[in-house]
């Protein structure tokens, strides 16, 4: 692909405003780790949502939604489409809790739930494994779907691709600290949007396509492997039952509350919780996740969909892909290249547009990992194991050396990974069975520091034992070894609950003072607490669990209604598309009604 001289100046300009304003930060940011790492606590709803979105909104996203469009049809994407039901339960039952704890990083919150060494243990070493381990295989997610579409539309190399994001984003996240990260991703949310929706109607307009008509008919009489029906929103449990298994049965059943996974981990956390813990109030808290939640799943899906329905039509196999991309190495080649393939053939202008959202895309997501991965090292570990009384400038210093070393050790293993589903799966097997936990320890006086090291080690055990296998020629399929997973590190971690080690009474008598958690879980602790009955229903009261409970189910009903409402509209089946309105209407009136009671 050739830049023209108008693609330039709108890329270049397009940079410029979503990362000048950053600059003025740079003072802020450096007074206090709370300043660099939580922007003073002082973030309003809008800002926090806006942030989530763009964060998730990363540059492997287009890819995997491409994958999974071309390899299981669009009812694929089930296997994240399912995370509704964790990110809305987020909004409505644990955002309150997390601001109500004042912590700063949500590892802190180890030391204030559990007692002992374990505690200190799991802080620290989950600052290791999350805020460098795990981090460092996020990013190279992200930068390996950059360095795809950088050979595809340049013809450049992994590390001449790393360099250019790299020195771009390792820059602005050591200077600007969050609240630099909070307002590029504000902009580049925007322009993102405007890039994506362009791509998806130039891909459309291609003659071989026809429009929205031309393509729906084509893939219509376009089967995949088994039959598969490429366009259908639902997989076919007929004909194809363990598709249907693997990409919405176990997904809607168990993945959902059961996997860790970033940006929609159960019980909210990562820089989920990060924007939660930096919101102003816990009102701030619970708006601007459910925002995230509504343009997480409603406003962005649809035209990384399009862009990989189109490909199908314009590269139905790898062969075709392959044979149109003679300079791109062999190793890159998946189902996830067909989306960077689609952008070749947007006009003058546009491809500069593109280009600028493609590094927005990638930084939004880079700067945030950065930061939160950096807020584990310093605060979580150096700060609290290694130099305890220094001051805020050095905590601050140390920030932005490890925003650099997590840089490093990102790029490194992007040599490692081939495809985005490759990733994708990996993240999940290695926090299979964790969720439930995380949801629990809020609810649930038992849950201890020991839970979590058992339910890490045995979740970990368990992926390595399916890699070790998957080397030796032996796959149960991604399904089966996720529930496996789920399975043994539920059972493992509860057994430890009654068995193992318990928590300190003074630390579970202050724990609930603090954070006010309602429930049986709980009332052991309360009557230790001295706390009145009286006082523990004004705590229930307050949160309202009935309509919490109702929020949820309305907050899921109105994003699965707005997805497939907008997704019948495009494939002009306006009969189902304003029925789906007609509940779409119906349920957010609901959700608008109780999020005001829930605000008062």
């Amino acid at each position: 692909m050739i830049l023209r001289p108008l693609d330039w100046f709108i890329a270049i300009a397009s940079v410029l405003i979503c990362f000048l304003p950053a600059l003025f930060f740079g003072k802020r940011s450096g007074k206090s780790t709370a300043e660099f790492f939580a922007s003073g606590r002082s973030v309003p709803w809008w800002l926090a949502g806006i942030s989530m979105v763009a964060t998730t909104f990363s540059s492997d996203t287009p890819n995997l939604v491409a994958n999974f469009v071309r390899t299981q049809g669009v009812a694929g994407n089930w296997q994240w489409w399912a995370f509704t039901l964790t990110g809305v339960s987020t909004v409505f039952f644990y955002a309150r809790l997390w601001r109500r704890s004042g912590v700063l990083t949500d590892l802190e919150f180890y030391e204030v739930r559990y007692s002992g060494k374990a505690a200190s243990a799991v802080r620290g070493f989950r600052a290791l494994y999350l805020g460098l381990l795990f981090n460092c295989i996020i990013m190279a997610t992200v930068n390996l779907a950059a360095v795809k579409i950088a050979s595809v539309l340049f013809g450049f190399s992994r590390w001449e691709t790393l360099l250019g994001v790299g020195l771009l984003n390792v820059a602005f996240a050591t200077h600007s600290g969050l609240w630099g990260v909070l307002v590029i991703d504000m902009v580049q949310f925007f322009i993102k949007m405007t890039a994506v929706i362009a791509a998806a109607y130039f891909a459309l307009a291609l003659p071989a396509v026809g429009g929205l008509t031309g393509m729906v008919e084509k893939l219509s009489h376009m089967k995949g492997p088994g039959g598969l029906n490429y366009l259908s929103m639902l997989p076919d449990f007929t004909n194809n039952w363990d598709l249907a298994v693997a990409v919405f049965i176990v997904p809607l059943t168990v993945q959902w509350w059961a996997v860790w996974y970033p940006g929609a981990e159960p019980g909210g956390g990562s820089y989920i919780a990060q924007r939660m813990l930096a919101s102003k109030s816990e009102k701030d808290a619970l708006g601007g996740t459910l925002f995230f939640n509504l343009a997480h799943y409603i406003l962005r899906p649809w035209p990384w969909i399009l862009v990989g329905l189109c490909s199908l039509i314009v590269y139905p196999t790898l062969q075709d892909l392959q044979k149109s991309l003679p300079n791109v190495p062999t190793t890159l080649i998946g189902h996830d290249i067909a989306f960077p393939a689609m952008l070749r053939f947007m006009p003058t202008g546009w491809i500069g547009l593109m280009v600028g959202g493609l590094i927005a895309a990638n930084s939004s997501t880079i700067l945030t990992h950065l930061n939160w991965g950096a807020s584990y090292l310093v605060h979580d570990f150096y700060r609290r194991f290694i130099k305890k009384n220094e001051t805020e400038k050095h905590y601050v210093m140390m920030g932005r050396f490890a925003t650099v070393l997590l840089f490093v050790g990102s790029s490194s293993m992007v040599f490692v990974l081939q495809t985005a589903q490759d990733s994708f799966n990996i993240i999940l097997q290695v926090g299979a069975g964790t969720g439930l936990l995380y949801l629990m320890r809020w609810f649930w006086w038992r849950v201890t520091a020991w839970c979590e090291v058992v339910a890490m080690t045995s979740s970990f055990a368990m992926a390595l034992t399916f890699l070790i296998l998957h080397k030796n020629g032996i796959a149960l399929g991604t399904h089966r070894e996720l529930l496996l997973g789920i399975g043994f590190t539920t059972f493992c971690w509860i057994l430890t609950a009654y068995i193992g080690p318990k928590t300190d009474n003074a630390t579970l008598v202050a724990f609930y003072k603090r954070v006010h958690p309602i429930g049986p879980g709980w009332t052991r602790i309360r009557e230790e607490a001295g706390v009145p009955k009286a006082e523990a229903k004004e705590y229930a009261r307050q949160d309202n669990i009935p309509m919490a409970m109702l929020g949820w189910v309305s907050g899921t009903a109105v994003i699965w209604c707005g997805l497939f409402t907008v997704g019948n509209f495009l494939y002009g089946r306006m009969n189902v598309a304003f029925c789906l309105l007609g509940v779409l209407v119906i349920t957010g009136y609901t959700l608008i009604w109780v999020v005001r009671k829930l605000w008062t």
